[in-house]
């Protein structure tokens, strides 16, 4: 184990932890166990010629691998760049391009996904840099590059050097929202994982013998990282689904009597809506959500009847999930709201007006800014965006509205500037667009968010060319490109956009478009 208290090993408590440390499917793994694999992987990924600076791309579901590669890359000082298992083709392609990505570790299938038949949709002249497959589950998939077999537990490799826990080299990579061109790549540290991994445990007070985890979320984002690590930290166990479904997760919370979990108000509505026991969960203490769909207030106050306790909270790839929750004494209004206090005690919030500039006082509106230790390094080869999105003075520019309170908590209100929420996830307009318009027949396009009978879905609206495109050939060649959640409900065919006139240029009306997809659906 690392002496290093801010290194990810370090967070492998042996004294007082709860064991076994991980249940994945039923099958338990010990702490132990996972220190064992940790070493293998390390000796693994030594085996591929990974090594200190090298990016490893992991497209995995929730599986004991994932969390193998991530700590012994850590012990390598290489980074793993996080794939989200909902992305397909140009979603996999920009990630790969822009993290330099040498080596993925990729399923061979899973459920309803063909990982081979979306690699097989990736040119290697798109990813320069990837050279090695290596498959979970397979020998080898239909693939441009050469694959291997992730074999690290079945095959002993020659031990990796001694490790050298650099805890401020970049070791985890997460997407989040672009402007134009796709998500960017916010790198984190060993440093900034483990101290806000600790902090989150010492917030919520987790006993290692009296806790537990429900693990709802994939790990490939902060939201499902950082509640894991968080318990991990802290000892306790935790129970893993390899993807969400609702009916073993509410089997789970009974059988075994979990404490606490983390998810979308979709999920906990899904889980809510498999029993007609009056009060189902009476172990549970506190479930953090986050609430991306219309309805989440009602569904806080059932799910308060039924003795499921649901706190908001407020986080970002940026600052890490789990930045802040709100308290069990908070009243039950206030409670279900995003923000709350912060985890560490060395975070720092304020709020800013977005028309003078000005700090803001208590209960003013404004764009919220954080200095934490679970801050960012930076976006990953992207020195400009880090620092327009750096104050002076070392605070994250969130791009998230809301409000101090004034009691050391603040109040999360809404996303600033056009990114939608679209399936959990924050997207960028520009990332859909882009695709469009790379299409024959579409001479520009514009995206919106809007709600589709209870459920945020985008629209777009395309200037076409001549002969103007085909739009089932075009929503087709959309399902190829991008995850389910980002193609469009609805297209439409315009001769032009509306716009307004401004002294810094035409800028278009982004609200008289989402207004115009009402419209039109409702007449449809």
């Amino acid at each position: 184990m690392s002496a290093n208290a801010f290194s990810l090993q370090s967070l492998i408590r042996s004294e007082s932890a709860a064991d076994p440390a991980f249940i994945f499917d039923g099958t338990p793994v010990s702490r132990a166990e996972f220190a064992a694999r940790i070493d293998a992987t390390a000796a693994w990924l030594a085996a591929q010629g990974i090594g200190k600076g090298d990016v490893v791309a992991v497209w995995l579901v929730n599986r004991i691998e994932w969390l193998a590669l991530l700590f012994a890359a850590a012990r390598c000082g290489a980074t793993v760049a996080a794939v989200n298992t909902r992305y397909r083709s140009a979603e996999v392609a920009h990630l790969l391009r822009l993290s330099g990505a040498r080596l993925m570790v990729v399923e061979a299938a899973f459920r309803t996904i063909d990982f081979a038949a979306i690699l097989a949709d990736l040119a290697p002249d798109e990813v320069p840099t990837l050279q090695k497959l290596a498959v979970v589950g397979a020998d080898a998939i239909p693939a441009h590059w050469p694959c291997v077999r992730f074999d690290a537990f079945d095959r002993r490799y020659p031990p990796s050097p001694p490790a050298q826990d650099d805890i401020d080299l970049p070791v985890l990579l997460y997407t989040t929202s672009g402007t134009t061109k796709g998500p960017k790549l916010v790198a984190h540290s060993q440093r900034t994982l483990a101290s806000h991994a600790v902090s989150v445990a010492r917030a919520l007070r987790l006993d290692p013998q009296r806790h537990s985890l429900l693990a709802l979320l994939p790990f490939c984002g902060t939201f499902g990282m950082t509640s894991l690590l968080g318990f991990v930290a802290a000892g306790a166990a935790i129970h893993v689904l390899d993807a969400f479904e609702a009916a073993p997760a509410l089997k789970i919370l009974g059988e075994h009597k979990v404490t606490h979990s983390f998810g979308s108000d979709e999920m906990f509505r899904r889980i809510l809506a498999l029993t007609d026991t009056p009060r189902p969960f009476p172990h549970l203490e506190l479930c953090g959500f986050a609430a991306f769909q219309p309805g989440w207030r009602e569904l806080a106050a059932e799910a308060e009847r039924r003795g499921l306790p649901l706190f908001g909270l407020y986080g970002s790839s940026e600052v890490q999930a789990l930045f802040s929750i709100a308290r069990a004494g908070d009243a039950f209004s206030d409670r279900i709201e995003g923000g709350g206090w912060p985890m560490s005690p060395d975070a720092s919030v304020r709020v800013r007006d977005t028309e003078t500039g000005e700090l803001a006082a208590d209960g003013i509106s404004g764009e919220i800014e954080i200095s934490a230790p679970s801050r960012f390094l930076g976006y990953f080869n992207n020195p400009d965006a880090t620092r327009d999105a750096i104050t002076a003075d070392g605070f994250f520019r969130t791009g998230d509205l809301g409000r101090l309170r004034g009691d050391g908590s603040f109040v999360y209100e809404t996303r600033a500037g056009d990114a939608m929420r679209l399936g959990g996830f924050l997207v960028a307009p520009g990332e859909i667009e882009d695709e469009l318009k790379s299409y024959a027949g579409v001479a520009d396009a514009q995206v919106v968010a809007v709600d589709l009978k209870g459920q945020a879905r985008c629209v777009a609206f395309v200037i076409p060319t001549t002969p103007p495109p085909m739009l089932e050939r075009l929503i087709a060649h959309l399902r190829e490109r991008l995850a389910g959640y980002k193609v469009p409900a609805r297209i439409y065919l315009v001769d032009a956009f509306p716009v307004t006139d401004s002294a810094n240029g035409v800028k278009i009306q982004r609200a008289r478009l989402r207004a115009m997809a009402m419209e039109r659906i409702a007449s449809e």
